[in-house]
């Protein structure tokens, strides 16, 4: 019996190993990052001294920050690697070191029995696991635009977002289980480490999948010549696209920081609201989110790239302070105006990774993207939960989202200046 070879069935399992190697990893990124964001009182209560509750809780968010430090040096490493070595081996070792990160913090001892030692292992596990992450986001949005359809790769790029919101939201359901199911005294003991060491294990399960993964065909198709080009004379000749690259990111990750990440642990924090009913109003602005990541990826393929960022961009500026005025000290304000702000975000969030990749030729796409995303993110977002906080605490709140809405605006700004990438061919 004659078997036909049908490109389409064999390229299914390819297309499923892709979306899950590269999901996967994502989303234990993500997960990593919202943990500490979810878990930061107890972080606080364990690793720092109990003296000054306040002091405890703002010196975890600044360590929560300096982990963003390390993101312009991973971003370049990494870049340097998938634009030299391979994607698929910057991924791949990108979310092994991450793993070490998370497991650092999940064994690391408390306060009270090495004093500001506890301080330091998790500044040290906060540094590994921010140079992982400065090159996962690189890598794997570079990988996943290489291997869509150029007509569906605005589609494709939401699972960027997807994968890691299913980490977070991960995350946060774990929070709310763990908080449901242990009284105090048990949380503080050891269920607040829990999900650190469930991140790391689920890291080494995506190192293995990564492993598995093929390199993408616009890579391999590159010359030997092209791939031994020196990093840092392209970085300069492509210094406006770098520039891009940080305008339309600079507004999208303080607004996504606030409202997608930090907004139930601000609100348990500063805004009394129970712990429990704040996890699951995240919970609820999270899912919301996800549903609204492939409506603006279709749209964007049909429509332009464009039109969506401006939709996503002024949509948040002009929702931000409605929404701020609504949540004041229950979950339901909560839960409502996270899903509302979200839908908004999800229109930029969506589809940046596409964008991104679409600025830089091949042999410099990787740390192209990496290098300026990294600084953007650790000078704007790494700072944002820490910046909220403090504000707050000296009564200059209203300070902080006249800050976020012109960042925004910078971004909305920055959309003029690119062109029109929907369906570009990524060779060359």
């Amino acid at each position: 019996m004659t078997t036909t070879f049908n490109p389409q069935r064999a390229a299914k399992p390819s297309m499923r190993k892709t979306i899950v190697g590269t999901g996967i990893g994502n989303a234990v990124e993500w997960y990593d990052w919202a943990i500490y964001a979810t878990f930061t009182p107890f972080i606080a209560s364990q690793l720092f001294s109990k003296a000054d509750p306040a002091s405890a809780v703002l010196s975890t968010l600044a360590i929560f920050a300096v982990g963003f430090v390390a993101r312009p040096l991973g971003g370049f490493a990494f870049g340097w690697i998938g634009d030299r070595i391979g994607r698929k081996a910057s991924m791949t070792m990108a979310v092994g070191l991450a793993s070490v990160g998370s497991l650092l913090i999940g064994i690391a001892p408390t306060f009270t029995a090495v004093g500001v030692g506890a301080s330091l292992v998790l500044l040290l596990a906060r540094l590994i696991q921010g140079l992982a992450h400065g090159g996962e986001l690189p890598s794997s949005q570079t990988y996943l635009s290489e291997m869509a359809p150029k007509e569906k790769r605005g589609f494709w790029a939401t699972l960027i977002y997807t994968s890691g919101t299913v980490g977070i939201l991960f995350g946060t359901l774990l929070g709310a289980v763990l908080n449901m199911t242990l009284n105090a005294e048990a949380m503080n003991a050891w269920g607040w480490r829990v999900p650190f060491l469930i991140g790391a294990a689920l890291g080494l399960y995506a190192l293995i999948m990564r492993a598995r993964l093929h390199e993408t065909d616009v890579f391999e198709g590159e010359t030997a010549t092209e791939k031994r080009a020196p990093i840092w004379p392209q970085i300069v000749r492509h210094r406006k696209q770098a520039l891009q690259v940080i305008g339309l990111t600079v507004g999208l990750t303080v607004i996504y920081y606030i409202w997608g990440v930090v907004a139930p642990s601000y609100a348990t924090t500063a805004l009394k609201i129970d712990r429990g009913e704040a996890l699951w109003a995240g919970v609820i602005g999270n899912i919301v989110f996800i549903a609204a990541l492939p409506f603006w990826g279709k749209l964007s393929d049909r429509i332009g790239r464009k039109k969506v960022l401006w939709a996503g961009a002024i949509g948040s500026a002009v929702m931000h302070f409605p929404m701020t005025w609504l949540l004041k000290d229950s979950a339901w304000q909560l839960a409502v105006s996270m899903s509302v702000m979200l839908v908004f975000i999800a229109a930029s969030a969506a589809i940046v990774p596409a964008v991104y990749a679409e600025l830089f030729p091949t042999s410099i796409r990787t740390v192209g993207v990496g290098v300026p995303y990294s600084i953007c993110v650790a000078v704007f977002g790494g700072t944002a939960p820490y910046l909220q906080q403090w504000l707050k605490n000296i009564n200059m709140a209203q300070a902080f989202n006249l800050y976020a809405v012109a960042l925004l605006a910078i971004s909305v700004l920055f959309i003029f200046t690119i062109p029109e990438t929907k369906g570009k061919d990524l060779r060359g």
